[in-house]
């Protein structure tokens, strides 16, 4: 084990902060083992990242043929190695096809329904140094923390528009974003929302569970990249670098009795391909294995940040992206997805249509502004947001436009008895 905790709270960095930072950036030796657990990090016994990333490691799309998309399909239920097709770039020409077959699956296992729901940031400290995150510890932005008083107005603002879905996340500090503090923040959602997801560091097995008690029903946590060794460059301090870790999140989520566990990877970060790949299988072999568990997918694509000129993103255009989540809902008939604001209007509203099932409405990614972004009243210091947005519609503009495509918006299907 080892322990490799450092965390900046300042709003200019010191010149030994500083100092560290480049270290950090230039000399991987003095980068702890992205591999190896630090204390305090539970280990659960599981097979399921080595056949994830073994799949993913002898992918070879450059091999599937137009034929192999064709077989893929006309077959009724789609294997792996039909999905991998579906992923390649002989895929591409058919794109139409793909997406006729996706509506054809979304409309018989969702209907004509399209989930809404919110995020609500109630920190973004974070004690991580991931260098395309705008809330990696060694950005100058403006930091907060949400007390409950806080919390409780954010929430009573988003409650009062409609929504009955909310998403809290924070920064990943477990120093100023604590357990017990997350819990409280979920327990006070209970009163507020029927349906409380989180978004927040990883945490263990019983911490789940505690969560799950304080009135969580699901957690998300992105991988960001399945590919270990540039997911090493791109993490270089901070629990956030112990990359299985990471990777086992949503299992122990479901061990702790979490009623649905969410993935994605951020595509852009490395091979767009080989992540949809892991993404889709890390769900796939969890679904075998624990399935009375809601799974989700979200696509996230690298938005604009500070430090793109550090890790050279790869463009994924809308067409591919596309493709992705067309291949996703052929392959995995029966789980969710999620389309954020960080892609634009004309994409969702054609997406929700084909293959996604849930959108987020009335997005703001900063802390303690729902006031000002719903009422125009501004309320004092809020937090920096942690990227840029694309799609700002309200939640009733949202509902609007969802309901004029002949779609049916749903707020919340979950009974509680």
């Amino acid at each position: 084990m080892q322990e490799n905790q450092f965390f900046v709270d300042s709003d200019k960095l010191s010149e030994k902060a500083l100092e560290k930072k480049h270290r950090l950036e230039t000399d991987p030796s003095v980068r702890t083992n992205h591999m190896e657990y630090m204390e305090g990090m539970e280990q659960i016994s599981s097979d399921i990242m080595e056949k994830v990333l073994g799949q993913m490691e002898a992918y070879d799309y450059s091999q599937y043929t137009a034929a192999d998309v064709q077989y893929a399909l006309s077959k009724e239920t789609c294997s792996v190695e039909d999905f991998k097709a579906l992923l390649s770039p002989a895929a591409e020409p058919f794109l139409e096809q793909m997406a006729q077959r996706a509506k054809a699956e979304t409309g018989r296992h969702f209907g004509n329904t399209v989930y809404i729901f919110t995020p609500l940031y109630i920190a973004n400290y974070c004690e991580n140094y991931c260098v395309y995150c705008g809330f990696n510890c060694y950005n100058d932005i403006s930091r907060k923390k949400l007390n409950a008083e806080e919390i409780e107005k954010e929430m009573k603002v988003i409650a009062d528009s409609g929504i009955e879905e909310i998403l809290i996340l924070t920064g990943e500090s477990r120093q100023m974003s604590s357990v017990e503090y997350i819990g409280e923040a979920c327990k006070m959602a209970s009163r507020y929302f029927r349906n409380v997801g989180l978004e927040i560091y990883p945490v263990n097995v019983e911490e789940y569970r505690y969560l799950h008690e304080c009135g969580a029903d699901y957690i998300t946590v992105f991988q960001e990249t399945y590919n270990s060794d540039k997911y090493e460059t791109l993490h270089l301090m901070g629990h956030k670098r112990v990359f299985p870790y990471r990777f086992e999140a949503q299992e122990r989520a479901i061990l702790g009795g979490m009623r649905g566990v969410g993935f994605s990877a951020l595509l852009g970060l490395d091979d767009f391909r080989k992540d949809a790949l892991a993404s889709a299988l890390h769900v796939y072999y969890l679904q075998r294995k624990y399935p009375h568990v809601e799974y989700s997918l979200s696509c996230p694509r690298l938005r604009p940040i500070i430090n793109n000129d550090k890790i050279n993103p790869l463009d994924v255009h809308e067409r591919q992206l596309c493709q992705v989540l067309c291949a996703y809902r052929i392959f995995l008939p029966f789980v969710g997805i999620t389309v954020s604001s960080r892609e634009q209007k004309h994409f969702r509203d054609g997406i929700v249509k084909i293959a996604a099932t849930k959108v987020s409405a009335g997005v703001s990614t900063g802390i303690g502004d729902h006031e000002s972004k719903y009422h125009g009243e501004e309320t004092g210091d809020s937090g920096d947001e942690q990227f840029e947005i694309s799609d700002g519609r309200s939640f009733d503009q949202m509902y609007e436009d969802i309901s004029t495509e002949g779609l049916q918006p749903v707020l919340n299907d979950y009974v509680y008895v």
